[in-house]
């Protein structure tokens, strides 16, 4: 009975982190429109970095044992590197609504870096339902490209969800250890150093051409996205699993298609709405399968 309420407080926090992540690819697409992909990348961690800096200052955090140190690294480059630019990338060429149904088939990518990286068995009733969101996604993406070819964008998109769920497995581990916002600080600060450089290498040679609206993007990005989402939704995965609170990832393509109205200013079609809704169930059933965790007492599983 007590591991309702410990259940419901990491689905609380997994939502709320599901509803900040939402916004990446919208706030992209906006910085995107005005600035360089690299920079943008490089500047976001910058921005994520400082902040991460700060908070560890503030709590006088100790370094982590050492061997979580690859761990960390390995985490900052899915997170802070691989996913910021494949999506930067991805936004110069397909909308943000687009790219968030398509991002629909990372809570499946999640439970197999998770059952691969992290222990965690999810049953093949997990397994089914995961594998009908993903061929909802399949199918809205190849309905959309004309055919059985995918597009640029599509392709990192699709990294972009290799880059996340692997990024989002190793946080979960490491959310074990340490509470989910020092997970995130250390990854953000390990690559700091990196970030100053480029991000000065990179910066725009004329700031005149670069409107406010990217900034603002890029402002949202590495402060909202890179950053303080990580906050409540790695102390999610520590305590409800990371291949569940994975899933709840199945609800963002309907609140980035929401969202890519009024930022993005893109027009919000039936068919869209349809295929995202569509995803959007196999949370609600996802939610109720079984998934154990290596390891773990007999009967611990998270129904």
């Amino acid at each position: 009975m007590a591991r309702q309420p410990h259940r419901l407080t990491g689905f609380v926090l997994g939502f709320t982190g599901v509803c900040l992540f939402a916004g990446t690819l919208p706030a992209t697409r906006l910085a995107v429109s005005g600035l360089d992909p690299l920079f943008l990348t490089a500047a976001r961690a910058l921005l994520a970095g400082s902040a991460g800096l700060v908070v560890l200052v503030a709590t006088a955090r100790r370094l982590p044992p050492l061997a979580l140190w690859p761990e960390i690294f390995a985490a900052a480059g899915c997170t802070v590197l691989g996913f910021p630019l494949l999506a930067a990338l991805a936004m110069m060429t397909v909308p943000a609504a687009h790219g968030g149904v398509v991002l629909g088939i990372l809570p499946l990518a999640t439970a197999a870096s998770a059952a691969m990286l992290a222990g965690e068995r999810p049953s093949r009733e997990f397994w089914l339902v995961g594998a009908v969101g993903a061929a909802i996604v399949l199918a809205f993406v190849f309905r959309r490209s004309g055919g059985l070819v995918l597009s640029a964008g599509d392709l990192f998109l699709l990294g972009t969800v290799v880059a996340g769920a692997v990024g989002y497995t190793l946080s979960g581990r490491l959310a074990r250890s340490m509470p989910g916002w020092e997970v995130i600080s250390w990854q953000v600060v390990v690559l700091l150093p990196f970030a100053a450089l480029a991000t000065f290498l990179l910066w725009p040679a004329d700031l005149n051409t670069v409107p406010a609206r990217s900034w603002a993007g890029l402002a949202y990005v590495g402060l909202v996205s890179q950053y303080a989402a990580f906050f409540v939704f790695n102390a999610a995965m520590a305590i409800a699993g990371i291949a569940r609170v994975g899933q709840l990832m199945l609800l963002q393509p309907f609140m980035v298609l929401l969202l890519a109205v009024p930022v993005d200013g893109e027009p919000l079609d039936l068919e869209t709405v349809l295929f995202a809704a569509a995803v959007v169930m196999t949370v609600l059933v996802g939610q109720q399968t079984r998934i154990t965790r290596r390891g773990a007492n007999p009967g611990t599983s998270h129904p």
